[in-house]
C-alpha cells in the first residue's frame, strides 16, 4: 500500500502538484441533509423539501430534510453550527436567527460566524388584515385613525419575538402610531380575536390568513414589504404611505452551510439553488405555498443577515423586550 511518502515521491516525479495529489473528493461525495428548524407541514418544511427534491436530480445525490423543531430554531442551528463543514450538512436558515442574534442573552452559536451562507431561497409577505366589518376600508385610514386616536388600536400578532410581532412593532414606531400590540399562540388565536372583537388589526404571513381573506373573513390592507404581492396587485405596502418609504420587511428562508466549509463548496451550492429557482414549474410551486421565490449569492444573503440582526436588535431594544 502506497503510504505519504510515496505519494510525495510520485507526485514529484510525475510533475503533479501537492495540492492534486491530496485532493479531497468531489462534491457531493454523499447524500446531503437540511436540517428544518419547524415541524413537518408547515410552509417552510414543504419549501425545503420542494427545493430539496431538484436540487438531489441536479447534484446526483439524495437531499433528505431533518425537521428540528424546538427552542425558536436554536436546536436545529446549533446542530447545522457544529456539524462537519464539508457542506453536505445544510441549514434551514431564516429571519428568525436574525431575530434570536437580539433576543437572546446567550446563544450557543454565533449567527454571523459559525455559519456560511448559500442563498436565499424564498420571501414572505407580512399582511395587515382587519375584520371584514372594520371601519377601516383602506391602510391609509388606518395608520391615520392610530395617529388621531392614542390608545385606541389594539394590534394582533403571534408570539412574542416573532418575526411577526416585531414588524407589528417597527410598524407602531415609525408610523407613530400609540397603539397596543396583544401577542397570541399562533395564528388561529389571533384570527379568532380579530373576529372577535379584542383587536382591531393583525399583523400576521399572508399566506395562513388567505383562506379567511377569500372567505371575506378578513380585509387585507396591505402588506409590509418592498413591492405589491405579485397576484394581488390591487394591494399596498406600507412604504407607499408619506414618511414611511424606507419601510421594509419580509419574511424569509435561506440555506446555510456551517461556518468553515470551504467557499468552493459554498459557490457550489449557491449556484445550484439558483438553477432551482430559476425554473418558471418551480416557481409556480413555490408560489402555491404563497412564497416568492428568491435566490441570492452568499454575500448578498451575509449582507441581509447582518442588517435584520441589526434592525431587530434595536427594535428589541426600543420596544423594552427583555431578552430571554
Amino acid at each position: 500500500m502506497l503510504n505519504r511518502r510515496h505519494l510525495i515521491q510520485a507526485a514529484a516525479l510525475s510533475g503533479i502538484p501537492m495540492g492534486m495529489a491530496w485532493a479531497q473528493p468531489a462534491f457531493p461525495s454523499k447524500p446531503l441533509r437540511i436540517v428544518v428548524p419547524f415541524g413537518a407541514g408547515g410552509v417552510a418544511d414543504l419549501t425545503a423539501r420542494a427545493v430539496a427534491q431538484q436540487l438531489s436530480m441536479n447534484l446526483g445525490q439524495p437531499v433528505v430534510i431533518d425537521n428540528r423543531p424546538g427552542a425558536g430554531g436554536i436546536v436545529a442551528a446549533e446542530l447545522v453550527a457544529k456539524a462537519e463543514p464539508d457542506g453536505h450538512t445544510l441549514l434551514l436558515m431564516s429571519n428568525g436567527t436574525a431575530v434570536s442574534a437580539g433576543l437572546f442573552k446567550y446563544l450557543p452559536f454565533n449567527p454571523r460566524t459559525d455559519f456560511a451562507p448559500v442563498s436565499l431561497l424564498g420571501l414572505f409577505d407580512i399582511a395587515i388584515v382587519v375584520p371584514e366589518s372594520s371601519p377601516h376600508k383602506t391602510l391609509a385610514e388606518l395608520v391615520s385613525f392610530g395617529r388621531a386616536n392614542p390608545g385606541l388600536l389594539n394590534i394582533g400578532t403571534i408570539n412574542i419575538g416573532s418575526t411577526q410581532h416585531l414588524a407589528a412593532e417597527l410598524l407602531r414606531t415609525q408610523a407613530n402610531l400609540i397603539a397596543q400590540i396583544i401577542p397570541y399562540n399562533g395564528t388561529p388565536a389571533v384570527i379568532n380575536a380579530l373576529r372577535g372583537g379584542q383587536v382591531d388589526v393583525v399583523v400576521e404571513i399572508l399566506g395562513p390568513v388567505k383562506p379567511q381573506i377569500n372567505a371575506k373573513a378578513v380585509r387585507l390592507l396591505g402588506v409590509m414589504g418592498a413591492n405589491r404581492p405579485k397576484d394581488l396587485p390591487q394591494v399596498p405596502v406600507v412604504r407607499e404611505l408619506p414618511g414611511l418609504s424606507n419601510f421594509n420587511v419580509s419574511s424569509w428562508n435561506a440555506l446555510a452551510a456551517p461556518g468553515k466549509t470551504p467557499q468552493a463548496v459554498v459557490a457550489r451550492l449557491s449556484a445550484e439553488v439558483a438553477k432551482v429557482l430559476a425554473d418558471p414549474a418551480m416557481v409556480q410551486r413555490l408560489a402555491g405555498f404563497n412564497v416568492q421565490a428568491q435566490s441570492s449569492t452568499s454575500s448578498q444573503l451575509a449582507q441581509l443577515l447582518d442588517s435584520d440582526i441589526k434592525r431587530w436588535t434595536e427594535v428589541i431594544q426600543k420596544a423594552g423586550i427583555p431578552q430571554q
